[in-house]
C-alpha cells in the first residue's frame, strides 16, 4: 500500500512514516496543503491521510479540490477537533473517514487497511507469479501450498515486484515503489533487502524468482509449479 501522510507536524510526519514503513505501508509527506493537492494529483496513491489544519489551504480545502478534480482516492481526514459540524464539514467535502487526535496508531492502521479495501475493485487481489501468491490485504505470502513469513519491508518490496512481473526494475525505482520519496537511494537497502527476500522465498525452495540484472536492477518471474 502506498498513501501520501499531508501533515505540517514534522515530528509526528516522521513517526507515522517510520511506523507505516514497518508495517509494510509506504508513505510520501507533504507539508503543506498545495504540496499535498500537487501530489495527489500527479501520483497515484491508494489512501490519502490529510490533516485538517494546515498552514497554508486547511484539508477540508485540498479535499474538496480533490473531488472537483475528479481524484477519487479514499481520504482519511486527520484533526485535533472532533465536534460533528468539523466531521460533517469535512465528511460533506468528500472525505470518506474521520479519526480525532491524538489516535492510537493500531486504529489508523486499521483504518488505512479497510479504506484500501473498500477501494478494491478487483474480486481476486492475490498476486501470483509463479507458485508465488501474494495476498495484499492480510499480507501473506506462500510459496506453493508453505507460508512464508516476511518483514514489513520485505513485504512492501515483493508487492512492488510482484506487481511488475518479468519487469527489470532499478534500484531507484524500488525505492520510490516501496520506501518513501525522502530514502537515501544511494544506501545499500535495496540489495539488503532483496538478499532477505532470496533467504526466504528462493533458497529454502531451491528456486531463483528473484534474478539480478547485472548493471540494472532485479527482476522477479514466475518459476516453480
Amino acid at each position: 500500500m502506498r498513501i501520501l501522510l499531508v501533515e505540517d507536524h514534522a515530528k509526528l510526519a516522521r513517526l507515522l512514516r517510520d511506523g507505516l514503513l514497518e508495517e509494510g505501508i509506504v508513505a510520501d509527506v507533504a507539508d503543506n496543503g498545495a504540496d499535498g493537492l500537487w501530489r495527489a494529483t500527479e501520483e497515484a496513491y491508494d489512501v490519502l491521510v490529510l490533516d485538517v489544519m494546515l498552514p497554508d489551504m486547511d484539508g477540508v480545502e485540498v479535499c474538496r479540490q480533490l473531488r472537483a478534480s475528479l481524484v477519487e482516492t479514499p481520504v482519511l481526514m486527520l484533526t485535533a477537533v472532533g465536534t460533528v459540524p468539523d466531521r460533517v464539514a469535512g465528511l460533506q467535502a468528500g472525505a470518506d473517514d474521520y479519526l480525532v487526535k491524538p489516535f492510537a496508531f493500531d486504529e489508523l492502521l486499521a483504518r488505512l487497511r479497510a479504506l484500501s479495501r473498500r477501494r478494491s475493485v478487483s474480486p481476486t487481489p492475490e498476486l501470483r507469479v509463479g507458485d508465488l501468491r501474494l495476498d495484499p490485504r492480510t499480507r501473506r505470502v506462500f510459496r506453493g501450498d508453505t507460508e512464508v513469513v516476511l518483514t514489513g519491508q520485505e513485504f512492501a518490496l515483493l508487492e512492488a515486484m510482484a506487481r511488475r512481473p518479468g519487469e527489470v526494475l532499478s534500484r531507484e525505482q524500488l525505492v520510490h515503489l516501496a520506501w518513501d520519496l525522502a530514502y537515501e537511494a544511494r544506501s545499500n537497502v535495496v540489495d539488503v533487502c532483496v538478499k532477505g527476500l532470496r533467504d526466504r522465498i528462493d533458497r529454502p525452495f531451491g528456486l531463483q524468482s528473484l534474478q539480478t540484472v547485472r548493471g540494472v536492477g532485479y527482476r522477479l518471474v514466475g518459476v516453480g509449479s
